[in-house]
């Protein structure tokens, strides 16, 4: 069987963005549209110039575009319409071109004239044939939808109005981590200058009424963007995905509405949000898109985040999917930074277990070694220098059946000067370079049961390849204590920086005991508080949903006993379990209904 594990396997191109007057380089992929088009899998995610594709979903071969695309325009939307790929990405000041193709790598696209302007497009056709276009991201407008021409793309009537945000209803509407606010006073004045030139004339909020002026005050201080539209067919019913709060934030989802029209009247569906990753080694699962592959199984793309030297440091996570039998829209994402099998059904739990979360390390050179096994892919060791050579090694502490390593590379402040006649692109606020040249990202790494004698695990030494989330599968598993990583070369001759050095496999021992003292408080109709008492656990998985059975929403969480969830839906029941794990299983823990304060 084939494996993959989030973030994504693939070779995310670096960003030159300038900030403060200074180009810093990090990678970035977002907003992936991801379609089954002539036996292939099809994925443009932003900022790559180009697509990938594959056969199984497996492996992914980069093309870069051969015409001249919006390569710095984002959100690109791909659909497949008749027998074309159809292809738009969004530019607020100019009138948006569409570009379709029967054969993308071989030939590229051709364009087709646009009439108006728009951010985060989406194309749907319909059963009957026709063709329906939506979009939208804003924090103070809604999402958009029209039907358009199949010959020219030209609006058919007018545009609709179809969701708009609910914070007072909506939990995890709301902007900032975990769902609490923290804008400065410096970010709530700019957001206002930004809702401003909503009105003709109005320069200064004063100049508004009263009540405007308190509804736009709290807009900017709580408004979240609603972005990212994607509808899907199933059983007749339309669903409208959408994307909350912001990207650089750890509670990035995606929530949907049903329609029994491509227009709707829509309705918001029972599990909101069907995609939302808030804990684990890395968070975020905003903005993607939902397809049936081959076999007529269902996936979820979207993105993830990290945003510690650009707000939109980000990258790619895939997630089983699927609808109930009372035609729910769902994502598993319980394991959901654990390798996954491409044929596992959903829920499924996972065949190997996280063995290296706060294991002794040591290293070469260098500071916070320790990062490597914190499960947080925004902490990362930082060696001295960048010469070939620089190691981290993790020792398990006994001998383990490893089957997968998941090697993460991160980048820290890297500063470089444009290319000579690189010129920075895009809207205002986002300029930046995307670098297509070449990358490489080489090393070793081996394995010891003992720490003296070691064998080769995989030796990517003159690697041609730049994979910063490479994953190493041995479905037979094989022992080992000790896990060491040599770097030999990364991209732009940069320090090494591993964020994770993420060992998977399966320990002899016990499951953990299942969580006790577990208390519930609810502290407002959107928000709850859940601890429990101190286990021997490796970490816990906080399952909540809308009934017993459908506990679809899941918080990893890692040295701690408390959490916020602040995702819930005004009126809605909550049901809550905490499962605990460790190196050799899951322990379920009970079910409880939220009506109150609860303990257990």
């Amino acid at each position: 069987m084939k494996y993959f594990c989030n973030p994504l396997n693939l070779p995310y191109k670096y960003q030159l963005n300038s900030t403060d007057g200074k180009i810093i380089a990090s990678r970035e992929a977002a907003d992936p549209s991801l379609v089954f088009y002539q036996g292939l899998y099809y994925l443009f995610p932003s900022m790559t110039a180009g697509f990938y594709t594959s056969s199984d979903m497996g492996d992914w071969e980069f093309h870069a575009f051969k015409d001249d695309m919006p390569i710095y325009d984002y959100a690109p939307d791909v659909r497949v319409i008749d027998d074309y790929l159809y292809f738009c990405a969004s530019k607020r000041d100019k009138n948006c071109p569409y570009y379709r193709s029967q054969n993308p790598i071989q030939n590229g696209f051709e364009e087709i004239k646009g009439t108006f302007s728009f951010w985060d497009p989406h194309l749907f056709q319909d059963d009957d044939g026709k063709i329906y276009f939506y979009w939208g991201c804003s924090n103070n407008t809604p999402l958009y939808g029209v039907e358009v021409s199949p010959e020219t793309m030209i609006p058919i009537g007018e545009a609709v109005g179809l969701i708009s945000s609910r914070v007072e209803e909506l939990g995890f509407e709301r902007n900032g981590e975990d769902h609490v606010p923290a804008k400065t006073p410096e970010m709530i004045a700019a957001s206002v200058k930004n809702m401003l030139s909503n009105f003709p004339g109005v320069t200064d909020i004063d100049q508004l009424p009263k009540a405007m002026q308190e509804t736009l005050l709290a807009y900017a201080g709580n408004a979240p963007y609603i972005e990212g539209a994607w509808v899907t067919k199933y059983k007749g019913s339309y669903y409208l995905q959408y994307a909350f709060p912001g990207t650089q934030y750890n509670v990035y989802g995606d929530g949907v509405y049903v329609a029994e029209q491509p227009l709707g009247p829509f309705r918001l569906a029972k599990n909101n949000p069907f995609s939302y990753k808030p804990g684990g080694f890395i968070t975020g699962a905003g903005h993607g898109s939902t397809i049936q592959d081959h076999r007529d199984e269902w996936w979820h793309i979207s993105t993830m985040k990290i945003s510690k030297n650009h707000p939109f440091e980000r990258r790619l996570g895939l997630w089983k999917a699927g609808f109930d039998d009372d035609g729910e829209l769902y994502c598993d994402q319980r394991f959901g930074d654990w390798p996954i099998g491409l044929e596992q059904e959903p829920w499924e739990k996972p065949e190997w277990f996280l063995l290296s979360y706060g294991k002794s390390v040591r290293a070469s050179s260098g500071r916070k070694s320790e990062a490597v096994v914190d499960e947080d892919v925004c902490t990362w060791w930082s060696a001295e220098s960048n010469q070939a050579g620089e190691w981290i090694e993790i020792d398990l502490g006994e001998s383990y059946d490893v089957h997968a390593i998941q090697v993460n590379f991160a980048d820290d402040q890297l500063h470089l000067p444009l290319p000579e006649g690189a010129e920075l692109q895009g809207e205002t606020g986002s300029k930046r370079y995307i670098d297509q040249t070449h990358q490489r990202t080489c090393w070793k790494l081996e394995g010891s049961l003992d720490g003296d004698t070691y064998f080769t695990i995989e030796d990517k030494t003159n690697a041609l390849t730049d994979l910063p989330h490479d994953l190493i599968v041995r479905e037979n598993g094989f022992g080992c204590r000790y896990v060491k990583l040599t770097v030999n070369a990364l991209p732009y001759q940069q320090n090494a920086h591993v964020s994770g050095l993420r060992v998977f496999g399966s320990g002899a021992g016990n499951k953990p005991e299942p969580a006790t003292e577990v208390k519930v408080i609810k502290e407002s109709d959107l928000d709850l508080v859940v601890s429990w008492g101190e286990n021997d656990a490796t970490g816990v998985n906080i399952l909540w949903g809308n009934a017993p059975e459908k506990l679809y929403h899941s918080y990893m969480v890692f040295g701690k006993t408390k959490q916020k969830i602040g995702a819930l839906i005004k009126g809605e029941p909550v049901y809550l379990r905490i499962d605990t794990f460790n190196e050799s299983g899951i322990t379920e823990g009970q079910i409880i209904k939220v009506d109150g304060n609860e303990t257990v």
